[in-house]
């Protein structure tokens, strides 16, 4: 394997290093009413996915961060670069085309709206590889969790570090060759939708799913 690749399965954060191939997938329900600053997630296609899931004990492994304009809702996300696309396009890359969207409760119109362009200002940023904490470089949990905090001042999510997640054999070996210490801190995408103030307001995920 290369080294992004065992990167991308040990800091276990952001669902792809470049975007996937789109495979449609027909929605499995209607979307109710969206606001900016909703925080969207899903099970990504990518290879690295299910070694993001297991790591994590969540079936979200990639989120983005939502912009309702008057032209149609579309998803700021951090791939390979920083890009905002339409939310349709954001959930069909979604594994059976399952969505989840949560709602911060301190966040109105005016707040999305700072929170929007924080992350906006960061369009085609390069994806952080390495998962560093800075602004040169953003993964996709990293992205929605600086948008809160740099744009309104609030915490979304709490940083774990490595060694707290689910790490096995073939993680760690691979951990010690990329010399990546298992102290290192990161915010997960699970970490990042756990947050007690926010609510579930739609998934196509089972009912515990967001508990996980």
């Amino acid at each position: 394997m290369g080294l992004l690749f065992r990167l991308a399965c040990l800091c276990v954060l952001a669902a792809v290093a470049k975007p996937p191939r789109s495979v449609p997938a027909a929605p499995l329900g209607p979307l109710p009413t969206l606001a900016s600053a909703d925080i969207v997630a899903h099970t990504s296609r990518s290879q690295r996915s299910a070694l993001i899931r297991r790591a994590t004990g969540s079936p979200y492994s990639h989120v983005g961060l939502v912009e309702v304009t008057a032209d149609g809702v579309f998803v700021i996300e951090a791939v390979q670069p920083v890009r905002r696309v339409p939310l349709a396009a954001f959930r069909a890359r979604g594994e059976g085309g399952r969505l989840a969207v949560f709602r911060h409760a301190a966040v109105d119109p005016a707040v999305g709206e700072r929170v929007v362009a924080w992350a906006k200002a960061r369009l085609g940023f390069p994806y952080d590889d390495r998962y560093q904490w800075d602004d040169e470089r953003l993964y996709c949990s990293e992205l929605v969790f600086k948008a809160f905090e740099e744009g309104a001042g609030l915490t979304v999510g709490r940083a774990q570090v490595l060694s707290s997640l689910r790490l096995d054999q073939e993680l760690e070996a691979g951990l010690a060759e990329a010399g990546i210490s298992e102290e290192t801190q990161l915010i997960t995408p699970a970490a990042l939708v756990a947050d007690g103030a926010l609510r579930v307001v739609y998934s196509d995920f089972a009912p515990d799913a967001s508990k996980r």
